[in-house]
């Protein structure tokens, strides 16, 4: 039996595409294969799997040595069990940069577009056979795309992205607005976590300049509770840091519609991130940034010490 699974903070990608290939190798290439996650679901992706009646995947630790795997939404060690190169990893689904460090011991296949959600590239890939998803797991890769792109906002949308979704909400009879709207409600509740929660709930580890920083990013359609709640996010940072083995963590608050980002500055070392990366002038413990949406388009190529 094929694991498929994410990476770890699974957002709604990283839930619902691992769910797409698995009906995808079971039903169609007759390779049975199960969805398996690497941790609790963030808010949005928990409200897909309700909303369209879908079991959660059972959360798995680490992989055993042998187990066949297919890795998609990421191809970064650091973001995979732990002992990812003593499984067999026979495929990979990703729509990131290529991190390196992953190995098998036989050639595999991999693919890896410059789109914005892993889900367009399952679509692509299946072909004809996307017809076939049951109308959940077509209202979930919907969900996928909705989900990445923003409804369209983020800067890492392609016109590709965008067809596909807005064929599949024509196939559902699904108001891509209203959906988006009740999916961002979902992603905006975070009042029942915690504020080490948070700062975990959707990062990624990332290098600059010989330190090693958690690059946190929050979407949601009410910034101002998440902001409230900044005394406490930058008490928790120093905690989370040492914790994940990261030298700093980065907390950036995007606003879907205001199209901006507020990025915590509770320190020097963020300040000059700050200023060195977004050209910002920072003044107190927070700094806006107009127009910066995208973790892997603006914020990530963008950082530097």
């Amino acid at each position: 039996m094929i694991k498929v699974f994410g990476h770890k903070s699974p957002d709604t990608d990283s839930t619902g595409s691992p769910i797409i290939w698995a009906w995808y190798l079971t039903q169609v290439k007759h390779t049975p294969a199960v969805p398996v996650l690497l941790g609790e679901p963030n808010t949005e992706a928990a409200f897909v799997l309700r909303r369209w009646g879908l079991p959660k995947p059972d959360i798995i630790a680490d992989v055993a040595k042998g187990d066949r795997c297919v890795v998609v939404d990421t191809n970064n060690p650091a973001e995979l069990p732990a002992s990812i190169n003593e499984a067999e990893v026979v495929q990979i689904i990703d729509h990131h940069l290529l991190a390196g460090g992953l190995k098998t011991r036989t050639p595999i296949d991999i693919t890896i577009r410059p789109l914005a959600c892993t889900a367009t590239v399952m679509h692509d890939l299946m072909g004809p056979e996307a017809a076939r998803l049951p109308e959940a797991l077509k209202c979930v890769m919907l969900s996928c795309i909705l989900s990445d792109t923003l409804a369209f906002r983020s800067p890492i949308t392609t016109p590709h992205d965008r067809a596909v979704a807005e064929r599949l909400a024509h196939e559902l009879g699904i108001g891509i607005a209203d959906y988006a709207d009740e999916l961002f409600a979902a992603k905006s509740d975070v009042s029942a976590f915690s504020e080490a929660a948070l700062l975990r709930m959707d990062s990624k580890e990332y290098a600059i300049g010989g330190k090693q920083f958690r690059v946190s990013v929050l979407e949601t359609t009410a910034p101002r509770v998440i902001l409230e709640r900044k005394a406490a996010l930058m008490r928790a940072m120093p905690q989370v840091a040492a914790e994940d083995g990261a030298d700093e963590v980065l907390l950036f608050v995007v606003d879907i519609l205001r199209e901006e980002a507020t990025l915590l500055v509770p320190n020097a070392v963020v300040k000059q991130v700050a200023e060195k990366s977004f050209g910002a002038s920072v003044t107190g413990d927070t700094v806006v940034l107009p127009g910066i949406m995208s973790r892997k388009k603006q914020i990530l190529p963008a950082l530097t010490l």
